[in-house]
């Protein structure tokens, strides 16, 4: 019988299983997670024929390297990145036929700073609450791959897409990120809110899956003390004593007692997975949906 499994040979700086993620557990204290590039974990998905929701390997920065115990087809996308199999070029962006036993390396990103890697069949680690996601704030899911780990593949269930490369986005050069006036706006001083919606910032090299943090001007607050923990949502940005604002990501907590000056439109939120430390961001005001 097919051994349906793959050895993890180089774990790279930070690899771990995303999918779709675990909403609707805010109210017991379960952060969604999933990929942070929830468009490039779809595609790749897509090109080795798997449904958007199965799980694939989500590296940072410096890839990852990975030996199949049997012949699979691999698509890697997200942050631009040199791919190959027993040292040999192959294809970013489509779909690859790895041979049981070769050698896949995934190496460091280009640019950007996420590379999702779909095996078909998909990862097939325990589901937790539903999804096979790798939380690094509550530690649900499985661990974060290392060296020597084997993980399970499950058995292809469809025909990969009839494309020879997919298009995608390039990391951004600029992050631009639309926000919505947040729940506790009005803990801020006027010149706060206009310094927040005017003023350029940077990605900090101190952002993770739990938040994009930014370097660049301070908010004032106009009212003293802390507010009682309330509920926190994707992409809300808070802000900590230091002013310097911080956008959720998908391992967010589901409750802070920092005021909210604003919350980023999902479909933003892809772009800032990839966004490199020194990025320039805008935030621009739009009106609530």
């Amino acid at each position: 019988m097919t051994d349906r499994a793959l050895a993890v040979v180089r774990a790279g700086a930070l690899t771990t299983v995303q999918d779709r993620g675990r909403p609707g557990h805010a109210h017991l204290g379960v952060p969604r997670s999933g990929a942070l590039d929830a468009p490039a974990a779809a595609l790749v998905n897509r090109l080795v024929g798997n449904p958007p929701g199965a799980a694939v390997l989500e590296t940072t920065l410096t890839g990852c390297a990975l030996r199949p115990r049997c012949a699979v087809t691999v698509a890697v996308a997200g942050a631009p990145c040199p791919v190959t199999v027993d040292g040999r070029p192959v294809s970013w962006g489509a779909p690859v036929g790895v041979p049981a036993g070769a050698l896949l390396d995934v190496g460091p990103a280009g640019s950007g700073v996420r590379s999702y890697v779909a095996f078909s069949g998909g990862v097939l680690v325990e589901q937790v609450l539903g999804s096979r996601s790798t939380d690094l704030l509550s530690g649900l899911g499985p661990p974060p791959l290392c060296d020597g780990a084997a993980l399970a593949l499950g058995r292809p269930g469809g025909r990969r897409a009839r494309v020879d490369v997919a298009p995608q986005p390039a990391p951004p050069a600029e992050l631009v990120l639309r926000v919505a006036p947040g729940p506790r706006a009005d803990w801020f001083t006027p010149g706060a809110v206009r310094t927040f919606t005017s003023r350029a910032y940077r990605v900090s090299p101190a952002s993770n899956r739990i938040g994009l943090r930014v370097e660049g001007p301070s908010l004032e607050r106009a009212r003293p003390g802390e507010l009682p923990s309330e509920g926190m949502v994707l992409g809300a940005v808070q802000v900590p004593p230091d002013g310097r604002p911080v956008v959720f990501l998908a391992d967010h907590p589901t409750t802070g007692g920092y005021p909210v000056i604003g919350v980023v439109r999902p479909a933003d939120l892809p772009a800032a997975a990839q966004a490199v430390p020194g990025t320039p961001v805008r935030f621009v005001a739009v009106g609530a949906r």
